[in-house]
C-alpha cells in the first residue's frame, strides 16, 4: 500500500487493485505556503499538482472547498468512479455520487468503508466551530488487511472512544477548525494506531506533533507535498 499527501488533507491510497482519494482539492496557494522553494507560476487552480491516476473510489469528508473541489474531483474520476459524500456538492445528477451518513458502511469489491462522525464541539480548542454533526464525517477504510482512520475536520468527540485496531491514522493538527496538536496527540495515544500522519496543519508545525508523539513511542510519518510512503 502506498499513501501520498497533498495539502490540506488530500490523500491518495494506492494498492495493487485500487486507487482511493480522500478530500481531493487542489489550490495552488496551499502549495506556495507549504513549500516556498517550489516555483508555482505555471500551476493554476484548475490543474492537478502532477499527473495522477483516475480513482476507483473518492471519499469526501465534507464539502468545504479545501476538501471538496469539483474540478479536482472531475479530473480524478471517470464514469466508473464511485464518490461518497455526506452532502451533494453539485446540483446536477450523477448516479455515481452516493450520499452517506455517519454510522453506516459502504462496500466496493474488497474495500469496506465505515462512515464515522466528525464535528466541532463546544469544548474543543478549535477557535472556529464550523463543522456540524451530520454534515461532516470521517472514514475507517478496511483494505488489504489494514484499517485506515481518516478523522476529517473534527474536535475530540465521544465517538472516538469506539475507534480501535487502527493501522494508519490521518488526523488534523491545525487547531483553528480542528483539533490542535495537543488534542490530536491525546486522541492518538488513546486510539493507539501503528502509524500516524498529521494533516491540515494550518500554522502548526507537524514537527512539534511528531516530537510529542515520539516521547510516547508512537510512529509519526511526516509527508511533504506529493511525497509517498509504502506501508
Amino acid at each position: 500500500m502506498i499513501i501520498k499527501w497533498f495539502p490540506r488533507s488530500w490523500i491518495q491510497i494506492r494498492t495493487s487493485e485500487h486507487i482511493i482519494y480522500i478530500d481531493p482539492s487542489y489550490m495552488s496557494t496551499y502549495y506556495k505556503k507549504y513549500n516556498k522553494k517550489i516555483v508555482f507560476s505555471e500551476l493554476e487552480d484548475d490543474a492537478l499538482p502532477e499527473e495522477l491516476e483516475k480513482g476507483d473510489l473518492i471519499l469526501i469528508s465534507h464539502i468545504h472547498r479545501d476538501h471538496c473541489k469539483e474540478i479536482t474531483i472531475n479530473r480524478l474520476s471517470d464514469k466508473n468512479t464511485i464518490i461518497l459524500t455526506p452532502k451533494r456538492y453539485i446540483k446536477e445528477g450523477n448516479d455515481n455520487i452516493k450520499i452517506i451518513t455517519p454510522n453506516s458502511k459502504y462496500r466496493l469489491g474488497n474495500i469496506t468503508v465505515e462512515i464515522v462522525n466528525a464535528y466541532n464541539t463546544n469544548e474543543g480548542a478549535s477557535v472556529k466551530k464550523v463543522h456540524k454533526i451530520g454534515e461532516c464525517v470521517g472514514f475507517i477504510i478496511n483494505i488489504d488487511n489494514k484499517r485506515i482512520y481518516f478523522s476529517g475536520d473534527t474536535d475530540i468527540i465521544p465517538e472516538m472512544k469506539d475507534i480501535c485496531n487502527i493501522d494508519i491514522a490521518i488526523v488534523p493538527i491545525g487547531g483553528v477548525f480542528t483539533m490542535n496538536i495537543d488534542e490530536a496527540v491525546e486522541v492518538m495515544l488513546s486510539i493507539k494506531p501503528k502509524f500516524v500522519i498529521p494533516v491540515h496543519h494550518l500554522k502548526e508545525d507537524p514537527l512539534d506533533f511528531k516530537a510529542k508523539m515520539d516521547k510516547n513511542g508512537s510512529h509519526t510519518l511526516l509527508l511533504g507535498i506529493g511525497e509517498e510512503i509504502e506501508l
